[in-house]
């Protein structure tokens, strides 16, 4: 037999996973609907930006927005993520942008963790988002170097 105060906790947990089920999903569909949002207007930023500014140009920009972040959270890394790939899209080539650049994998190497940290510390650039974005750099780079890309 249960005790008392083991049914009474199963009893509290149950009625809170309730609450969380029935509440969940108006929440949610708010936080995913700000989420699309953000993303549209991030990447209609990035095509805007991308007509008038090289790959490096892209890149530099993407990196200073990212810096003035508040605590370089997650949603900004995604935020200046998806501007960077849709200003490339729009943008001209840079001379020597995949210059020293390390090739992409999916798991990155040694060599690419120390190229970016060394890259985001030259930049003076904070947070882990920065490496993270120099992880596409090196995906543009490598893709480019494919034949018939």
């Amino acid at each position: 037999m249960l005790s008392k105060k083991r049914t009474l906790w199963i009893l509290v947990l149950l009625s809170v996973a309730l609450i969380v089920w029935l509440l969940a999903p108006s929440w949610l569909q708010g936080f995913n609907q700000n989420r699309q949002e953000e993303a549209q207007a991030q990447r209609e930023a990035g095509l805007l930006a991308g007509q008038t500014s090289d790959q490096q140009g892209c890149l530099d920009q993407a990196l200073r927005a990212f810096d003035l972040c508040p605590d370089s959270n997650f949603v900004c890394t995604v935020a200046q993520g998806t501007f960077l790939k849709a200003c490339w899209e729009m943008a001209a080539p840079s001379e020597g942008f995949c210059e020293g650049v390390p090739e992409f994998t999916e798991k990155p190497t040694e060599d690419a963790k120390e190229w970016a940290r060394y890259t985001c510390w030259e930049k003076n650039i904070r947070g882990e988002g920065c490496r993270l974005l120099l992880r596409q750099q090196q995906q543009l780079c490598s893709a480019s170097a494919l034949p018939n890309s």
